[in-house]
Formats: C-alpha cells, sequence, structure tokens
C-alpha cells in the first residue's frame, strides 16, 4: 500500500530509496541498501527479508533481475508482493504480483525503478518516473523530487501517513564511519512528504559544504553580526567589535559547538558557511 523509488548515482557511487505511504512507519520496513552492493523496496504486504536477502545476494555480484527471480521463487505468497531492486551497476528491476491492490504497477529505466500499488492511477508513477530523469542535483535530491511528484499526482488513494529516504554511498556517513549518507523518516504526519523535504533541507544545512568562494570571513560585519547573535542567545558578553578576540574566539566555539555547526565552520581558517551564518541570523532575529 505505498509507492516507492529506487535509484542510483554513478558519479557519486551512490544507492538509494523513497517511499511513501498511508502506513505508519513505513520507513522501518520497505527501504534497504548498501553502498557496492543496491538498493531494495519491499512492499505490498511486505516480505521484510527481500531486503537484506537481496542485498545479499548483489553483494555476491547477482544482477537485480537474477535477484529478483530468487527472492521470488522462495516465496509461496509472491503474487501478493512488489519489489524494487538496484544493483552495483545501476541495473533496475521491478515486479508487481496479480494479487496487489489496484491500481499497481512499476516502471524502470536506467539507474531507477519506481512502484507502487493502491496508487489513485499510473500517473503516479509516471509523475515520479518525469521528476527523476528531469530533476538536477545528487541522488538524494532527485530521489525526494520523484517522491514528491508522485505524491502530489495523487500517491497512495487511501491518503497519507509516512514517508522515508534513505541513501547510501562509500563513507558517506558522519565522520566517514559507515555508508548511510542520508536516513530520514516521517513516521506519521499529516503531510509526510513535504515534512520529510524539510527535514532533508535541515540535512543540507547542518552537513553540506559551501564552495570556498561562497565562505564568509570572520572579520569585519560578518564577525560583528555574530558577537551579536551570539550575544542575544546568551554566548557573549562583550560588545559587538567585529575582532577576533580571545573572548570571541571561545564565546564562537561554545555556540557554534551547542548549535551543532561545526562540520561547517573553521575557527583556525577564519571562515563560516553562508548559510549557516543566514540561518543563525535569521533564527536569532538579527538580519545583517
Amino acid at each position: 500500500m505505498t509507492f516507492s523509488i529506487v535509484g542510483y548515482d554513478p558519479q557519486e557511487q551512490a544507492w538509494g530509496v523513497a517511499v511513501a505511504s498511508k502506513f505508519l512507519a513505513v520507513g522501518a520496513m520497505v527501504p534497504w541498501a548498501q553502498a557496492g552492493a543496491g538498493a531494495v523496496a519491499t512492499q505490498s504486504y511486505a516480505n521484510t527479508s527481500f531486503g537484506p536477502r537481496g542485498l545479499e545476494m548483489m553483494t555476491s555480484g547477482m544482477s537485480a533481475e537474477e535477484t529478483l527471480a530468487r527472492l521470488l521463487e522462495d516465496d509461496p505468497e509472491r503474487e501478493k508482493r512488489q519489489v524494487g531492486l538496484i544493483d552495483a551497476r545501476g541495473e533496475a528491476a521491478t515486479f508487481t504480483g496479480k494479487a496487489c491492490h489496484p491500481w499497481a504497477g512499476g516502471l524502470i529505466g536506467k539507474h531507477f525503478a519506481v512502484q507502487g500499488n493502491i496508487l489513485v492511477g499510473p500517473q503516479v508513477v509516471e509523475a515520479m518516473t518525469d521528476a527523476f530523469l528531469n530533476t538536477d542535483g545528487n541522488l538524494p535530491a532527485r530521489l525526494y523530487a520523484a517522491l514528491l511528484a508522485g505524491d502530489r499526482a495523487g500517491g497512495d488513494r487511501r491518503g497519507r501517513q509516512a514517508a522515508a529516504i534513505y541513501v547510501v554511498k562509500p563513507h558517506g556517513g558522519y565522520g566517514g564511519f559507515l555508508d548511510r549518507w542520508v536516513d530520514y523518516r516521517v513516521d506519521d504526519h499529516p503531510d509526510p512528504v513535504t515534512r520529510l523535504g524539510e527535514l532533508l533541507k535541515l540535512h543540507d544545512l547542518y552537513f553540506g559544504k559551501s564552495a570556498p568562494e561562497e565562505r564568509l570571513t570572520l572579520e569585519g560585519d560578518v564577525l560583528r553580526h555574530l558577537q551579536e547573535i551570539m550575544r542575544k542567545a546568551g554566548h557573549y558578553p562583550g560588545e559587538p567589535t567585529g575582532e577576533m578576540d580571545a573572548l570571541t574566539r571561545k564565546a564562537l566555539d561554545t555556540f557554534i559547538g551547542s548549535e551543532n555547526f561545526e562540520e561547517r565552520y573553521d575557527p583556525e581558517e577564519g571562515w563560516i558557511d553562508r548559510p549557516v551564518f543566514d540561518f543563525l541570523a535569521s533564527r536569532f532575529g538579527l538580519r545583517p
């Protein structure tokens, strides 16, 4: 009772799944992905074993089509299932069983597969396909654009409840220790796909990177405004001078740490990313 997309980005070597449904915590069941192996969306009376088993098969070198065939042959209730897979090479496969509730079906293309059941009609997967193919940006952005397009085309004909996105790439996680690049769930919400988009914007804010030419130097007006922000937030007791003295440096380290923006600030090189500066200025009501 779900619509989803699995996708691959050969430049970034990333694999992922985006999914939405009128089903509580759909992100806990449908999306599975592993860097270097592929991604699986298992739905419609979901056989959740398809996730880990499918990834294990694709890790061993099996294609998406071969993996799909192997999963289905072992399942006596396969005609109730719907599955989308993308393998390590970006080849896609999708399956919709004859017993899935209408409208049900899927489409595949280069580096993606979309599928859904209990949808308002085929326009849902068609809109998702168009959005994925015609959206610029990284894989999370394209997967989300597809999910949003499917939702706005009518999505699950029963309504809305949950949405999720899960994207992996080698060393993509925080600190580079894991492959989990993007992992967000909205488990129960009246407009979950929109809320998921808000979380992705926060992800970009906290973990994105600005080009060097877009960074702001910690001096003059920029630093003066930061001192005003920190004073309002209770981190800086001095006057706004625009100078990086010991008091300002200590306050900045504490303030940036408390706001969790360490990834977008470098006191040694003397810069802060512009999106973070703009966000803090707006949040504390001190626009420059």
